[in-house]
């Protein structure tokens, strides 16, 4: 998303330090449940990127994810039953 220009990273960077954007751990009680997740969607087939998403979301109770992986994350259900919303819309 970002391309190869070390402005548009150290931009990222910097967003990431200002705290607008939270990154939350994966520890090892979340492994269980991401590979019950990977074998759910064995026939997409879900990556360890996607999944740890997923957790998280299940986790921390959130709905909404920052992605252009819209076909999957339009597969993809909170708990098995609500769907993503993805950001930015297609």
């Amino acid at each position: 998303m970002l391309g190869e220009h070390p402005r548009d990273l150290a931009a990222a960077w910097g967003l990431l330090r200002s705290g607008a954007i939270t990154v939350l751990p994966i520890d090892d009680g979340d492994t269980a449940e991401l590979e019950t997740l990977m074998k759910r969607y064995a026939d997409r087939p879900m990556d360890f990127a996607d999944a740890t998403l997923v957790r998280l979301a299940q986790r921390e109770r959130l709905a909404t994810v920052f992605t252009v992986d819209h076909d999957d994350f339009e597969t993809y259900r909170i708990d098995g039953r609500r769907r993503f919303r993805v950001v930015p819309a297609r």
